[in-house]
């Protein structure tokens, strides 16, 4: 006599391929029932920094380190001061005052260098959002 047919019935139920096909279309509707979704909200434009002075406004060539004050309005708590398009150290005093201390080595030669300050963005976590770095239009500081 052969195998009854509920037998049939639970092998073929049991299978792991049927096994796994059920969790596999069990824990999509869970995550979807969940609120997940692939898109992501796209950062939101930042607060956008302004310079209105450099204190000092210039300095000689082959001069000495100075610390540098850089007044404006609009500057984050993390906000950093580029020099020539690159970040330095940055003292936030205010959110309108910042400080850098600039090397002698970086007033070696003459010329007009750029400095910006950039408030840096911030993260949104798993679904996006955050907000965008920005960064302030440059002043020139020019080395004699």
């Amino acid at each position: 006599m052969g195998p009854d047919p509920w037998e049939n019935n639970m092998k073929t139920l049991c299978s792991a391929k049927t096994l796994k096909t059920a969790c596999i279309a069990a824990l999509t509707a869970l995550t979807l029932a969940c609120g997940y979704s692939a898109k992501m909200t796209p950062p939101a434009a930042g607060t956008t920094p302004a310079i209105s002075q450099l204190n000092p406004t210039s300095a000689t060539a082959g001069g000495a380190e100075f610390t540098l004050t850089v007044n404006g309005s609009n500057f984050a708590s993390t906000a950093v001061v580029n020099w020539n398009g690159s970040a330095q150290t940055t003292a936030f005093v205010t959110s309108g005052q910042l400080t850098i201390a600039v090397p002698a080595s970086a007033i070696a030669n003459a010329g007009s260098v750029q400095v910006t300050v950039t408030n840096p963005g911030s993260g949104g976590g798993i679904y996006g959002g955050g907000t965008m770095p920005e960064t302030s239009s440059p002043m020139s500081f020019t080395i004699n």
